[in-house]
């Protein structure tokens, strides 16, 4: 099994034990799908937080956003970053960095 299967499996076990996964666990796991190239997969984990009421916070947001970045998808990651201030989280200098990184992989690409 690859990393995200993995991870996938770890959160399976963790709910059939009925643990409720908190924003460090969504965290972990959107990490690892930046890691995997998952990008989709890590902003189904966004709604799936929503859905469960569990509130994201500046590391979701930055790991969401470098996610973009290794995507290329430049406008998502910006749309996020607007989405995080207008929910007043604070961005910091990973946030910072991984949208940089995102807008510069973006002029590589136009």
């Amino acid at each position: 099994l690859g990393g995200l299967e993995k991870a996938m499996a770890l959160l399976a076990q963790l709910e059939q034990n009925t643990l409720q996964p908190e924003v460090v666990t969504y965290n972990a796991l959107i990490s690892v799908c930046e890691k995997c190239g998952k990008l989709q997969r890590a902003l189904e984990f966004l709604a799936d937080m929503e859905q469960k009421v569990v509130d994201p916070d500046t590391v979701t947001y930055s790991a969401l956003i470098s996610a973009c970045a290794e995507s290329n998808k430049v406008e998502k990651a910006l749309e996020l970053f607007a989405e995080m201030k207008f929910k007043a989280i604070r961005p910091n200098m990973i946030t910072y960095g991984a949208l940089i990184c995102a807008c510069e992989k973006g002029m590589k690409t136009e």
